[in-house]
């Protein structure tokens, strides 16, 4: 009698706390039907990515000192550095330096662990293409300049699309003081600091 009373108890517990996840779960859900759905017109509105973005890699050829501890740093050993001992000046000649984007994880190792910088991350995101082997970028292509969505004429760049009025659909032109309905990151931070500080 008493393991079967003990039996009935666990199952009301458990039937309570399956019924308290869902509800937490379902608080999730309804907290964010109330917000309006967020859709960027790409290609023609793009986001700011953040500034520690991790985008394509641009590559100085001049910098190189072909040391390669990129490639050892790498978790897939992906850089492909050739290089060859120059007689005359007793050092290293970097020839080709090529890194294939198709099997980069962008995990920046190499960027961290250059050690003249020559490895460096963009704001670049759109490197897609109908051929993986196109993805295989050499020195040269590395080596151009990097794409910037707020250089770019023909693209509205959107920050804080996910901060909006009530009401409004049409991020441009919206008031400073205008009431949103959420925070912007700047006023946490603030919010935050204003916390820790008191």
């Amino acid at each position: 009698m008493f393991k079967f009373l003990q039996e009935v108890s666990d199952y009301i517990q458990n039937s309570f706390l399956a019924g308290k996840y869902i509800g937490q779960g379902l608080s999730v859900t309804f907290d964010h039907m109330s917000r309006r759905p967020i859709t960027v017109q790409y290609p023609y509105e793009k986001l700011i990515p953040s500034e520690r973005f991790r985008g394509r890699i641009h590559f100085e050829f001049d910098k190189c000192i072909s040391c390669e501890v990129c490639v050892r740093v790498c978790p897939i050993n992906l850089p492909v550095v050739d290089w060859e001992f120059d007689q005359i000046n007793k050092k290293k000649k970097l020839n080709h330096y090529s890194i294939d984007f198709g099997v980069c994880i962008f995990c920046g190792n190499c960027v961290e662990y250059c050690p003249t910088n020559c490895i460096s991350f963009t704001e670049e995101y759109d490197i897609c293409t109908y051929d993986r082997h196109e993805l295989n970028y050499d020195n040269v292509a590395m080596g151009r300049l990097p794409y910037k969505v707020t250089n770019d004429p023909m693209v509205t760049p959107l920050r804080e699309l996910v901060y909006l009025p009530k009401g409004v659909f049409n991020p441009h032109g919206v008031p400073d003081d205008a009431h949103r309905s959420g925070r912007l990151p700047s006023e946490i931070l603030e919010n935050d600091s204003d916390n820790t500080n008191t």
